[in-house]
């Protein structure tokens, strides 16, 4: 109705002009529609046909008050709300979908082109809004699109724009604001970039038998994990994990290999220095193993540990030296070695 439209651009006028207004909606909200309507169902206006004298405006209620309660089931308001509700719902539905295939094919990167442009694009105009935001005068502006939308809807104004052919002028615009804004993407955007890369490590580990004669290390385990001292790990008292032959050693989920082969650290103190790792003997020569080294107060095969005295317990363990030991190998149990390898981002399946 003529009436209603009006009424509502006028408030949306006001609002636009002077926006403090949006407090009052909700006020005057439940005033007109909750509470004017509760208050003529007891006082109901007199009817057309009756004289004012004969229907008295004033005294009490004649009415009972509405009460909304909820439809029985099986019966006809019960059908019709439902009815009521899927049309919504499916109403909601059809909007769902079509956003999705209107925005989704150009912000899911299926196209990398040009949701990079958009997003460049959006990037650009979220930074000019930033900085812009406060000088842009907002109230003629939703004023103005207000009154165009609700405008758009007339039926006169339907009529003037199917006589002037808008809907093709729209989408021959459409068309060639595509078509332009695909070239910038194809032409500006590069996307040839090289894999990421990054490097992996895994440790060696060859274990043997401390103060056994003549004992030798013995290859044991492929780790990611050092497993020295105070390793996680060994400080719990675990086996380390891993693979027992290189070839089972794999990359890690979504990466693939860039080398063809693994490569010894040859930096064995730096990774050592890195990591803060005390108890080691490093070789940085040779083999670049790092080894442990036994303490005082691990006893040898045969020799009763001593007990602590309560004085002891808090001390560190004094590492043996070569010169301070009992004329046996001081190396530990475990000794390990780096080896690294490159490995290169791959492309995922849908699965995985």
């Amino acid at each position: 109705m003529p009436t209603q439209t009006l009424s509502f651009l006028a408030v949306y006028t006001f609002i636009c002009l002077n926006p403090a207004l949006l407090a009052v909606l909700p006020l005057a909200g439940c005033l007109f529609f909750v509470m004017v309507p509760a208050f003529l169902a007891r006082h109901p206006p007199p009817p057309e046909s009756s004289t004012y004298e004969a229907y008295a405006l004033q005294g009490p209620p004649l009415a009972p008050p509405k009460r909304i309660k909820p439809a029985p089931e099986l019966s006809k308001d019960f059908f019709r709300n439902m009815r009521d509700l899927q049309n919504s719902m499916e109403d909601f539905s059809r909007v769902h979908d079509t956003a999705i295939a209107y925005f989704g094919p150009p912000t899911n990167f299926s196209n990398e082109t040009i949701s990079s442009a958009l997003f460049l694009a959006l990037f650009v105009l979220a930074n000019v809004l930033f900085i812009a935001s406060n000088i842009i005068p907002w109230r003629p502006v939703f004023l103005i699109g207000g009154w165009i939308a609700i405008c758009a809807g007339h039926p006169r104004f339907q009529k003037v724009l199917e006589e002037n052919n808008a809907d093709i002028v729209l989408k021959d615009g459409e068309t060639q604001a595509a078509s332009v804004f695909g070239a910038f993407a194809t032409e500006d955007i590069i996307l040839t970039s090289a894999p990421q890369k990054r490097e992996v490590e895994v440790f060696e580990l060859q274990r043997r038998t401390p103060y056994e004669p003549g004992s030798e290390y013995e290859p044991f385990i492929f780790s990611p994990s050092h497993y020295t001292y105070l390793s996680p790990s060994r400080i719990s008292g675990d086996r380390p994990r891993g693979t027992r032959f290189f070839e089972d050693v794999q990359p890690p989920k979504g990466w693939r290999w860039a080398d063809k082969k693994w490569t010894l650290d040859l930096y064995s103190r730096e990774w050592v220095d890195e990591r803060a790792i005390s108890g080691v003997e490093i070789e940085v020569e040779a083999e670049r193993w790092v080894s442990d080294m036994l303490y005082e107060d691990e006893p040898a095969p045969g020799e009763a540990a001593s007990p602590r005295t309560p004085k002891s317990r808090g001390k560190e363990r004094k590492i043996v030296t070569w010169e301070e030991g009992r004329g046996l190998d001081q190396k530990g149990e475990w000794r390990r070695r780096r080896w690294i390898r490159l490995v290169e981002r791959k492309a995922l399946s849908p699965v995985e």
